[in-house]
């Protein structure tokens, strides 16, 4: 349909939060529809997004078990979709009819959705909402189709991240673990399966798996709790007229398995069993027991997500947990090579913070941005705040009067670390100009009161630190004061780290060591690579093979690999793309051969392996991966179109493919959002709906590297002597992209860049202006009392300025020295503050300009301005 269609309205069929539906006829055909259309006259971008995929998605499958997408149109100020009309009705709306299906229709109806599912899940879609209300059904004809494509994904596997509860996306009733947030698991096709099991309990029982209306207590359900067997909860509550088979009760349970490896692996797996139990209802008059998922052999290819070989360290960290919820704070150290499975183990203590209703807060520090005051905890943070804003009105209004009643009036010394703290709190006064030593003790003493409101008996507070290794030592201090108080409760910080880059020198081993000796208890968790028996275990699971049989595939893959899981998984991959590894359709089995993989000369190095899955994208792509790991680990769709001087469309489509092969990750579902539109139909103005009624794209679509080494990796690709440059044009790209008002918020990132590549600026004059926006971030770090980071920027500052700068722009030469001086003698570099002294008080034109040096010469720095 190009041109708008002329309707008539025939009635209203449905009401959600969102959307009306009706059913209509297109004149002048007299053709059947469907008329689904947003709620709101001005909807939010948001709705329209999901709308407009909706409808693209629905379009692309071209098969008779989804319903047909007509057109989409403008509807007012908002989106109207014309859908096909079959005369069916939702599975919701014939059940609220008082209809109760028959064991024989619940076996067909059944039989059909999942034949719909496989149809699905062939066409590389995950639906992630299967549910009565988006499963139409028309009894006459007996013709089933699955509707609603909202928040679909045609990639192979996603990760939700930790959210608020209220805003996860999907029907919560029918939910799969995963899609919570709280497992160690990514969201793939089987999580389709698990709803798919829930909808067939409320098929069979008209209950829900989990009576609960709570979401707290909804979401700990499908993590941690078993629902009553189908058969047993019909019989105990004498629910229907026709008992339930074991059978099929057995069927539904394997879908609701609380992790995706323990469901059946394939559609037609499902489809197989629910067709033996109809065949043997037919002949025989009723379904007898018989092993379930014999021909359940997954092509796909999946390694299991669960850890292997750690129980003992899951055991120990719910421990320690557990005693921080009943009023302790702890810190806990899990160390171990980079890829040994540092950050999953932490990810296990996802299900009891859910069951204390506590907060899971994680930042990463960055082997490119040591520099960044805080980096981590202001990343944690950030996670945190954005977790608040998502909650009600009255909610953060409780957060934002127990906030202030702490911290004023010097809220201003948090929000300086956590700008995003102020969307919660609003503005707030400049705080007072003290001394470093007084400084350094309010932070303190501010940001543990800023922690005490969140570390509460009702909602504990875990803080996971990755990468310590590359901490600042401002943060390494701050987490020593963290845990050496005595007043702080139900607060347990868990740091990771690389022990082969930390020796007896490191600061963080300094920082421990000031820990222990304060009295506080440090936990060590200490990972070691993975035996021959787990390794045999992994790939006997993944390829649904006995542990003899694959015996000796794990000795080959551990003689490669030393037990490194990330490796592990990273070289079967690479075996499986290969065709090293296939599955045979004929035998329905797996298969390899030893001697042909012997043959094939394969790196023993995890970085080459992935720089060879690199290379094998196309040349845009990985471009821009390049530029991401210049970025960091952590990277925004806005900063990298920046850098890559493309728009933001431009720059999605052509990230797309390293998100296909999983080489990064999505961290919000707005990832799809430049993946509908067109670059024209973007509009400028957020103050109206465009022609094609098409929102702003958001600000915060962000992604991260898979992993540590995919980053080091793709940073790798960059030619050595290139390396200064790219990081230049990076700086110089960000700079002139970012406006004055949001200079401040941006520094540190900028700053980076830029210094990472001085040497290649030949003008004095942008020299200078390096020179000024290291004297900027300097200044900033030290008011964050993060006095190493702030004096290397402020010696970088020195390095950049001319020998005649004390002529020519004299009282910033003046200023940049003395903050240098200030901070050699906070950083007691006595050394260095001699000198720098003697080139202060030869060049100062009065004696009033002296008067800060001789302060720093003579007096403890708490005394100085």
């Amino acid at each position: 349909m190009n041109q708008q269609p002329n309707y008539q309205i025939i009635k209203k069929i449905y009401e959600s939060a969102n959307s009306l539906v009706y059913r209509a006829i297109l004149e002048p055909d007299n053709q059947p529809a469907i008329l689904k259309i947003l709620k709101e006259n001005y909807p939010t971008p948001s709705e329209l997004n999901q709308y407009k995929q909706e409808y693209e998605i629905t379009r692309s499958l071209n098969t008779h078990r989804v319903i047909k997408a007509y057109d989409l149109q403008r509807y007012e100020n908002s989106l109207v979709m014309f859908l096909e009309d079959f005369g069916g009705e939702s599975l919701t709306l014939l059940m609220g009819k008082k209809r109760e299906f028959t064991l024989k229709e619940f076996l067909y109806i059944a039989i059909k959705i999942t034949e719909s599912l496989a149809a699905i899940h062939a066409a590389n879609i995950i639906h992630k909402d299967i549910n009565p209300s988006n499963i139409i059904y028309n009894p006459e004809t007996e013709q089933l189709k699955i509707i609603d494509f909202g928040i679909s994904t045609s990639l192979s596997r996603e990760i939700q991240t930790v959210g608020n509860i209220e805003r996860l996306e999907g029907t919560l009733a029918y939910i799969a673990p995963e899609q919570t947030g709280r497992m160690n698991r990514g969201i793939d096709y089987r999580s389709d399966f698990y709803c798919l099991g829930a909808t067939f309990y409320k098929l069979l029982t008209n209950q829900l798996p989990f009576a609960t209306t709570d979401p707290v207590e909804l979401v700990h359900c499908h993590i941690a709790q078993q629902p009553i067997p189908p058969d047993e909860l019909v019989e105990r509550l004498n629910l229907s007229s026709e008992a339930i088979p074991k059978t099929v009760s057995d069927i539904v349970m394997k879908l609701l398995a609380k992790t995706p490896e323990e469901r059946y692996q394939s559609a037609w797996g499902i489809v197989a069993d629910l067709e033996t139990c109809l065949d043997n209802l037919q002949k025989l008059g009723q379904i007898y027991q018989f092993s379930l998922a014999t021909q359940d052999i997954g092509d796909r290819f999946h390694i299991p997500e669960k850890l292997y070989g750690r129980d003992k360290e899951i055991t120990q960290l719910l421990n320690t947990f557990e005693r921080v919820s009943q009023n302790s704070s702890e810190i806990i150290l899990v160390s171990g090579y980079s890829g040994i499975g540092k950050s999953a183990l932490v990810n296990e203590i996802h299900k009891p913070i859910l069951r204390q209703r506590g907060y899971f807060i994680k930042g990463k520090f960055d082997q490119l941005q040591r520099d960044i005051p805080y980096g981590a905890i202001t990343l944690a943070f950030q996670d945190l705040i954005r977790q608040l804003l998502t909650e009600s009105e009255a909610a953060l209004q409780t957060w934002k009067r127990e906030l202030l009643e702490v911290l004023e009036p010097n809220a201003q010394v948090i929000i300086d670390v956590i700008p995003e703290l102020e969307q919660i709190i609003g503005k707030q006064q400049p705080v007072e100009e003290l001394g470093a030593t007084e400084a350094q003790n309010r932070f303190n003493l501010f940001f543990q009161r800023f922690i005490s409101v969140f570390t509460k008996k009702e909602h504990p507070l875990v803080i996971f630190l990755d990468d310590l290794q590359w901490g600042d030592l401002a943060s390494l201090k701050l987490v020593e004061l963290l845990i050496t108080n005595a007043d702080n409760q139900y607060l347990l910080i868990i740091g990771a780290y690389r022990n082969n880059e930390v020796d007896a020198t490191h600061p963080l081993t300094q920082t421990l060591e000031q820990i222990e000796e304060e009295g506080s208890r440090v936990n060590n968790i200490l990972l070691q690579p993975l035996s021959i028996k787990y390794i045999n275990q992994l790939i006997a699971d993944s390829l649904n093979y006995s542990i003899e049989k694959s015996t000796s595939l794990a000795q080959l893959v551990n003689n490669k690999t030393q037990g490194n899981p990330f490796f592990l998984t990273q070289l079967l991959q690479y075996l499986y793309k290969e065709k090293l590894l296939s599955f045979n359709h004929n035998k329905n089995h797996w298969q390899w051969n030893i001697e042909e993989i012997e043959r094939v000369e394969i790196t023993d190095n995890v970085v080459e392996l992935t720089i060879d899955k690199i290379a094998k994208l196309d040349e845009k792509t990985q471009n821009i991966l390049q530029l991401a790991a210049c970025i960091g680990n952590q990277f925004n769709l806005q900063v990298l179109s920046v850098v890559n001087d493309k728009f933001q469309i431009t720059t999605a489509r052509e990230l797309q493919p390293a998100l296909e092969s999983g080489l990064i990750l999505p961290l919000s579902n707005d990832y799809k959002i430049p993946l509908l539109w067109n670059q024209e139909e973007i509009s400028t103005d957020t103050s109206e709906i465009s022609d094609a009624f098409i929102p702003k794209l958001p600000s915060n679509i962000t992604y991260k590297f898979f992993h540590d080494r995919v980053q080091q990796a793709a940073y790798a690709c960059i030619p050595e002597a290139e390396k200064k440059a790219i990081h230049l044009q990076v700086g110089r790209l960000l700079l002139k992209n970012t406006s004055y008002n949001e200079l401040e918020d941006n520094i540190f990132d900028i700053v980076n860049q830029l210094n990472e590549g001085y040497e290649l600026i030949t003008e004095q004059s942008e020299r200078d202006e390096l020179a000024k926006l290291n004297l900027r971030a300097g200044k900033k770090a030290k008011a964050s009392t993060a006095f190493q980071p702030a004096l290397r920027y402020l010696k970088t500052g020195l390095k950049l300025s001319s020998s005649k700068s004390w002529e020519y722009q004299y009282q910033f030469t003046l200023e940049i020295h003395e903050q240098a001086l200030e901070l050699l003698y906070l950083n007691n570099q006595f050394d260095g503050v001699e000198e720098l002294s003697k080139i202060i008080l030869e060049k100062a034109q009065s004696p009033l300009d002296k008067v800060k040096t001789y302060e720093v010469k003579k007096y403890p720095l708490s005394k100085s301005g």
